[in-house]
């Protein structure tokens, strides 16, 4: 049974509800960024664990994509072009039952030095951030969000 064209069996007076889950969605994308960086504030990111299997993804990460500069700006178009997606889905498909959200949208700073804002920061599934920011973490390039936050208490 053919249902016709994409969009064919969609009710006009159901279209507010499409909106309603962009925005939504585009609420629990700003919130998880917000949460991320108040917990930068509050702890080194060297110190932070974002997942139960961050060692294992920083290894498989480092295995996958051994050219990765973690202190370099990410070249989006290189990342979401058709090699740089097979590559990430090949990457992330083995966390597919063992991270929740694996493939939800996300932010991502682009450049560890940066904060986020709208020219530094990039939409990514989850498992890329997770992948990028362990990398980091782990790396220190986080840290001065940090020192910055208590720099400015100890004032």
């Amino acid at each position: 049974m053919s249902l016709g064209p994409p969009g064919a069996q969609l009710n006009p007076e159901q279209a507010d509800n499409f909106e309603d889950i962009e925005k939504q969605f585009a609420v629990k994308t700003v919130q998880h960024m917000i949460t991320y960086w108040a917990i930068l504030e509050k702890v080194r990111g060297s110190k932070l664990r974002l997942t139960k299997l961050d060692d294992e993804i920083y290894e498989h990460f480092k295995k996958e994509f051994p050219d990765f500069d973690p202190t370099a700006t990410i070249d989006e178009d290189q990342m979401k072009s058709k090699e740089g997606k097979e590559k990430w889905r090949n990457f992330m498909m083995p966390y597919e039952k063992k991270v929740d959200d694996y493939n939800f949208g996300t932010m991502l700073r682009s450049n560890p030095k940066f904060e986020y804002g709208e020219k530094e920061t990039i939409f990514v599934v989850r498992m890329q951030f997770y992948a990028v920011e362990i990398v980091r973490n782990r790396e220190g390039l986080n840290d001065w969000i940090y020192e910055k936050e208590h720099t400015y208490e100890a004032k």
